[in-house]
């Protein structure tokens, strides 16, 4: 039984760092897909137990819906109102600026979720995730044009979209 559970692991690592792979490969050539295998094996085989715990949520096809509904938004949506208010700022004659360091709590429990927060939040063009304190379930967030330093409001402002489809792939 444990075996079974080793290899459906290795099996899903290995799927993931395959597709990883090609996609950023961008080829499906032979020799590409020979080694993209090769190198997927290895990897599958040596971090399958470090990087997995449940490998039946990583093959649930409900968590990868999520997944791109939340990747079109973010980059569509997120990104692009944070790229033009960081170029109003700069073309601003005056640069308006607030900036602060916010304490931004979080819900979320698994580490794949938290991470997912903080990369979304320090991928956001005027925020950076300076820490994590797991201890009180909150980043720290230096936010260019701080709008509240009060931390329910910080976390309504910065990250609470991230973290409502976070829970819905990662939990």
């Amino acid at each position: 039984m444990i075996i079974v559970k080793k290899l459906g692991k290795a099996v899903v690592v290995f799927m993931l760092s395959f597709t990883t792979y090609i996609v950023f490969s961008g080829s499906i050539q032979p020799y590409d897909l020979i080694t993209g295998a090769v190198v997927a094996g290895i990897v599958g085989a040596l971090f399958a137990n470090i990087t997995l715990t449940n490998p039946g949520k990583v093959i649930n096809p409900v968590r990868w819906i999520w997944l791109i509904v939340y990747a079109l938004r973010y980059f569509t949506i997120d990104e692009t109102k944070a790229h033009l208010d960081v170029i109003k700022r700069i073309l601003h004659p005056r640069t308006p600026v607030n900036p602060a360091i916010v304490k931004v709590p979080y819900e979320v429990d698994s580490d794949y979720a938290i991470t997912a927060i903080a990369n979304s939040i320090t991928n956001t063009p005027g925020t950076v995730v300076v820490e994590v304190r797991e201890d009180e379930k909150a980043f720290y967030v230096h936010w260019i044009d701080a709008k509240t330093v009060e931390p329910s409001g910080a976390r309504n402002e910065i990250s609470f979209v991230f973290e409502k489809y976070s829970r819905k792939i990662f939990e």
